[in-house]
């Protein structure tokens, strides 16, 4: 295994994205409560059991939650607002879970130069689910 040297004063990519993963934790915390406030004032407090609420609060796709027994509530959703939110959600997580893999599979690499491949590889995964999530969005 290698060990990261220690990080250089100013603004470096390690740093910017040490920043980012903190940030991005704190959106998906704030972006998650905002949608289940959303949830909840739409009507869903009498509506669905908290299983479904949960899912409807991250992902309200009616496909997603096809199998549960709730009401049409696509419509509420069905505005710019929630789509913008989910797509922001979606860009949050994604790209904080690939800065947590890439920084996994760099300390196990090091400096060598299968690093640019896979820096590479997982930019290319990261651009593909994040055009699957927002077409998901888009077409439900």
């Amino acid at each position: 295994m290698h060990t990261r040297g220690i990080p250089q004063p100013g603004w470096s990519f390690e740093y910017i994205m040490w920043i980012f993963t903190r940030i991005s934790g704190i959106a998906m915390l704030i972006l998650g409560g905002l949608g289940l406030a959303g949830a909840l004032l739409m009507g869903a407090r009498t509506q669905m059991d908290m299983p479904t609420l949960v899912r409807w609060t991250f992902f309200p796709n009616p496909n997603h939650v096809i199998n549960s027994n709730i009401p049409d509530v696509a419509q509420g959703w069905a505005s710019a607002f929630w789509q913008i939110m989910q797509m922001l959600l979606a860009a949050f997580g994604i790209s904080h879970g690939f800065n947590g893999v890439r920084v996994i599979i760099e300390d196990y690499i090091g400096n060598t130069f299968w690093r640019p491949l896979m820096r590479g590889a997982i930019f290319l995964l990261w651009l593909f689910f994040m055009i699957v999530a927002v077409y998901v969005i888009l077409a439900s």
